[in-house]
């Protein structure tokens, strides 16, 4: 029975993380890469000619071939298969979270609560990473996985551990990383406090993984350009990973949000100093070293990256480490707070859930939120307050009060506190452009978006159309992966999207291989007839032939000055 109700809790909760806060998403960010690359994948005569399938990333990591493998079972598209996976592994990391707070010897319900608290996430600002990913993506599985391994290694399942850990690291080997170094700490320590035949024999589970690993980017090795690893970033790339992917350079956003990442980790060192003598000693390694590896992950990218211009570096990007900071301030958070009241210590207990209940709500703790979030925080650490007081007082009659707490944060800083995670995206206008483009145009065209400037409904229209797309701006965040394509892409970009839409321009779209352009309706050229328009967008057709293209251009410019 306690079984069941604790599994029940914890299936409300990932619903309740998955559907209403911090929520999910498709095609909003990176599987708008992933998706085009597997479509073809699935059916090698589709998107031939888009840049994102001529150069694919996914040679080391096993995502793609569990997705395709998933696929062909039970003939569901690559959304339900991705979003399943993702579902199913947001449960083991919040049943991980909860396995690392009974560890710390709070009660089941309390260790529910902190559980609850650590599935609000939060987002790193500067390293741009999530501690939930919205979208399905290959390192949202590893952090999830990695999350139950640890919480098995605190209640010394190391076995159990070493296959979430290994399987963790097929899905994304970088983030992965920082457990295997505090992994082996543990395993190498003079004064271990666990045997080293129960530690090592997760070594072996990671050579196997990474043999797969191996076997599976040899798989792959022929196609697209081949990721460079042990090379220098030239001064044209730098420039280019500085434009397209800020967030890998340290010196551009440590001096704005530094201090607020500084913060959470005294947090975490002080939340840890205040409940260190229920902390088992195996899943002390962690709570200490994933912190403290992210926050040495700035100094050791900057160094690696902006001093040696290591290749490497944007690929793995070893400052999403930091998430382990922001995780464990908000779990230890309320960890500390419920060892508070337990010594009576009221107060602090207070202030111990305000800082859990902060990352969630304002996503800089270094800057005064709203009123209206200071609201919410103080709401849901008095919520919280008084959940675990009355577990002490009155066991029988805390329930409701817990069940508040447990499901309030999930409606409350969406409703009251106005976060918003992500924008809406998708429209019935969008979904209607990609069902023309797919069933009404060649399956080997392509298409140019020349007024969206940086926004993302390009990759949505490619993933749901399955047709080409020349050039957007999504699609040059791949310039960490691959020097060819960032070339490519920065030309394609400087041709067709850096200076602002100009109808006489669509002469020359016919030479580089476009077909078809898609403006925005506001956009459109009068003295054209469109293949196909709605509310929000216009299809032109480019003609085949130098007549047409020239009818096109003359065309275009006197529509223009109407």
């Amino acid at each position: 029975m306690r079984r069941l109700v604790i599994g029940s809790a914890i299936l409300g909760m990932t619903l309740l993380n998955f559907f209403q806060f911090p929520g999910h998403t498709w095609l909003q960010s990176d599987t708008q890469i992933y998706v085009p690359i597997m479509e073809h994948m699935w059916d090698p005569s589709v998107l031939n000619k888009d840049l994102i399938v001529q150069h694919p990333h996914v040679a080391f990591t096993i995502y793609d071939e569990i997705a395709l493998g998933l696929r062909k079972v039970t003939a569901l598209d690559f959304r339900h298969v991705l979003q399943a996976e993702q579902f199913v592994l947001r449960t083991l990391a919040i049943w991980g979270v909860f396995l690392i707070a009974t560890a710390l010897g709070l009660s089941d319900a309390l260790a529910l609560l902190a559980a609850a608290v650590f599935s609000l996430g939060a987002t790193l600002i500067g390293p741009a990473v999530l501690v939930f990913e919205y979208e399905p993506v290959p390192r949202g599985f590893a952090i999830s996985l990695i999350f139950l391994a640890i919480g098995l290694i605190a209640h010394d399942r190391y076995v159990a551990a070493g296959i979430a850990a290994s399987a963790a690291s097929l899905f994304h080997a970088p983030t992965v990383a920082p457990f295997w170094a505090v992994y082996f700490c543990l395993a190498l320590w003079p004064s271990t406090p666990v045997p080293r035949r129960r530690l090592l024999s997760a070594t072996g589970l990671l050579a196997l993984a990474a043999l797969l690993l191996l076997a599976a980017s040899r798989y792959q090795a022929s196609t697209g350009e081949t990721q460079a690893f042990f090379t220098r970033l030239d001064p044209a790339q730098e420039e280019l990973q500085r434009m397209r992917a800020s967030y890998n350079w340290v010196s551009i956003w440590w001096k704005q949000w530094l201090r607020h990442y500084a913060i959470l980790y005294c947090v975490t060192v002080l939340a840890y100093w205040r409940i260190r003598k229920y902390v088992p000693r195996g899943l002390r390694f962690f709570l200490i070293g994933l912190p403290l590896i992210g926050m040495v992950s700035i100094p050791v990218s900057y160094l690696l990256l902006e001093k040696m211009r290591w290749a490497l570096i944007p690929q793995i990007q070893p400052t999403r480490s930091l998430l382990f900071v922001t995780a464990f301030a908000m779990l230890l958070g309320a960890v500390a707070a419920c060892r508070a009241i337990e010594s009576k210590g009221y107060l602090e207990a207070f202030a111990w859930l305000v800082v859990a209940y902060l990352p969630p709500v304002n996503r800089l703790v270094d800057q005064w939120p709203s009123w209206n979030r200071v609201g919410v925080v103080l709401a849901l650490a008095a919520l919280a307050w008084l959940a675990i007081r009355l577990s002490h007082l009155q066991p029988r009659w805390s329930y409701a009060t817990l069940a508040a707490a447990l499901i309030a944060p999930f409606f409350l800083i969406p409703g009251w506190g106005q976060m918003r995670n992500y924008a809406t995206l998708h429209t019935p206008e969008l979904a209607q452009l990609s069902a023309w483009g797919r069933t009404n145009t060649p399956q080997q065209a392509v298409f140019l978006f020349p007024d969206a400037e940086q926004e993302l409904h390009p990759g949505v229209f490619r993933a749901e159309a399955l047709r080409a797309v020349y050039v957007d701006w999504k699609a040059g965040g791949q310039v960490n992966f691959f020097k060819g394509l960032g070339e490519e892409w920065w030309s394609r970009w400087q041709r067709t999207m850096a200076a602002p839409f100009d109808p006489s321009r669509l002469t020359g779209y016919r030479e580089l291989g476009i077909d078809y352009v898609v403006l925005r309706a506001q956009n459109h050229i009068a003295a054209l007839t469109p293949r196909f328009q709605n509310s929000a967008f216009v299809v032109y057709e480019i003609g085949g032939s130098p007549m047409a293209a020239l009818n096109v251009f003359t065309q275009g410019a006197s529509g223009s000055r109407q």
